[in-house]
């Protein structure tokens, strides 16, 4: 081990890094590219995660357009407003779905599929759906929609 610690100077190894540099070759810069990412990633492994830094979390600024000095039933009142133009909108929707379910109803009687059995397929899916469902049903939802809305009024 000894004669192989004498044969090893790092005056020697510059000299041969030296060397090897000053020979033409065309993807040194490459090479010492990877050579230094493959280095630099072998020396973060060795990083301890207690000196690594955590990130500083990002800077919130909250924009409101709502006049601050709005009263609770003022708030109550706008979501009621936003409510039940949210109820018109899904109405439009709901109601030009129907129309849609109509049409294709009507290709389908027009080129001889069985509609029917196809509904009762949709509906035995829905009802399993609702029975798996875990939440609050929508009528419970719209009642404490009506609850929430009946507290602006009173």
């Amino acid at each position: 081990m000894k004669q192989f610690l004498r044969r090893v100077s790092p005056r020697r190894a510059v000299s041969d890094f030296h060397d090897q540099w000053k020979q033409p070759t065309p993807h040194r810069w490459q090479i010492l590219g990877v050579a230094m990412a493959a280095t630099f990633c072998v020396f973060t492994l060795f990083v301890p995660d207690s000196v690594r830094v955590q990130p500083m979390p990002p800077e919130v600024i909250y924009i409101s357009t709502f006049d601050e000095t709005r009263t609770e039933a003022e708030i109550i009142a706008s979501n009621c407003a936003n409510q039940q133009l949210k109820d018109e909108l899904q109405a439009r929707l709901d109601e030009s779905a129907e129309r849609r379910r109509e049409m294709y109803e009507t290709l389908g009687r027009a080129t001889f599929i069985d509609v029917d059995e196809m509904e009762r397929q949709i509906e035995a899916e829905r009802a399993a759906e609702e029975a798996a469902q875990d939440g609050p049903t929508e009528e419970e939802i719209a009642l404490s929609v009506e609850e929430y809305c009946a507290r602006a009024a009173g």
